[in-house]
């Protein structure tokens, strides 16, 4: 009834740092995995983290194009994380069929 099974799932995060980028991508992958598994999961271990890509996009702003000028920076990371994960699978028993009949009296 309890399996084990590794998987690999691609994600994506964004932030104003580094740092939240990837722990933004990284709080994907429990979503990622429930959809790719019918099963009801008990745990999720990540074994190997692989970025993909990793994009830093740098946007200028001036207030009244002259004034105030900043620049503003967005990071954007894809990762491929493997994972262990421990499940239920409700396919291989458990559940007995039973069969009710009800009869109404008509009074």
């Amino acid at each position: 009834m309890k399996e084990q099974f590794t998987t690999t799932v691609r994600v994506k995060g964004k932030g104003d740092a580094k740092a939240r980028a990837f722990a933004d991508a990284l709080n994907h992958v429990q979503a990622a995995v429930m959809k790719a598994s019918p099963h009801i999961l008990l745990r999720i271990e990540p074994q190997d983290v692989q970025v993909v890509q990793a994009q830093e996009a740098v946007r200028k702003e001036a207030f009244l194009f002259f004034f105030l000028r900043r620049e503003r920076r967005t990071y954007s990371v894809e990762l491929d994380v493997t994972v262990n994960v421990t499940a239920i699978n409700l396919d291989r028993g458990g559940f007995r069929h039973a069969t009710l009949i009800i009869h109404k009296r008509a009074d």
